[in-house]
């Protein structure tokens, strides 16, 4: 019996670990699209940042808010941590700007938001490890088809992430880096549930809307001033068309999960 329980628990590690890897290799699949010549790159890098506030955008009000609202079930409780969601991001690109100027040199030209999308990215990252870890505490078929709809829902969002980075100021060297490095929180929420077993689920939830609300403020107060510094020119309604794009597959694959 001893080695039943012994062979099930290494048995419900092994998927949740080669789940997680698989989630943070999208991380890399993602940078592929900008793995273009720099000319051609710098015409599209906007349409990039447009699909990545569509996705921000749309991850927060098609997938995050609503299940927050269905796992907790108490609409004030949820619209709170969406406000201190924001607030807590607002206070921390504060903190990263200071950092930035503080130590601004020639050579610095990473802009705040590239970090405050890493931070955003990396929560939200390892929130689905804690969903990977939880559905293989299930089952093994609930694991992977949870797995499965991360998937999907990563792609287009890692994409957008890359672009942002590069928007930011990184090399698509770095930028790959960085969001491996984000992705890879996915891994911590999957040790951390396994480690704590269900019962801390239940309380994981609570960190959802919080991290709606960092998409929301990221989304609002940083991507879409960008793409208005932006000169008006005949293609900016492909700005609009790519925004559009990325809320579409965020409500595609909330309709689909």
């Amino acid at each position: 019996m001893l080695l039943t329980t012994q062979s099930i628990r290494w048995e419900i590690w092994g998927h949740s670990s080669l789940a997680g890897l698989l989630v943070c290799g999208v991380a890399l699949v993602g940078g592929i699209a900008y793995l273009l010549p720099k000319f051609v790159l710098k015409q599209w890098l906007t349409l990039g940042i447009s699909l990545s506030t569509g996705v921000l955008l749309g991850d927060a009000f098609l997938h995050l808010l609503p299940e927050s609202l269905e796992q907790i079930g108490d609409s004030q409780i949820v619209l709170v941590e969406v406000l201190a969601g924001i607030v807590l991001f607002f206070n921390l690109e504060q903190f990263i700007r200071l950092r930035h100027h503080q130590h601004r040199t020639d050579a610095s030209t990473v802009q705040p938001l590239a970090s405050m999308n890493l931070v955003g990215d990396a929560l939200h990252n390892f929130i689905d490890g804690t969903l990977i870890a939880g559905s293989f505490l299930v089952s093994p078929a609930a694991g992977w088809a949870t797995t499965a709809g991360l998937l999907l829902h990563e792609l287009p969002q890692e994409v957008g992430d890359v672009g942002t980075l590069l928007y930011g100021g990184y090399s698509i060297r770095r930028a790959l880096l960085y969001n491996l490095l984000s992705a890879l929180t996915c891994i911590v929420g999957i040790v951390t549930v396994l480690l704590a077993g269900l019962w801390l689920e239940a309380y994981l939830i609570y960190i959802m809307p919080v991290a709606a609300g960092g998409f929301i403020y990221v989304a609002a107060s940083d991507l879409i001033p960008e793409l208005q510094k932006a000169a008006p020119t005949r293609r900016s309604w492909l700005h609009s068309l790519f925004m559009l794009l990325g809320i579409a597959l965020m409500y595609w694959l909330a309709v689909n999960e």
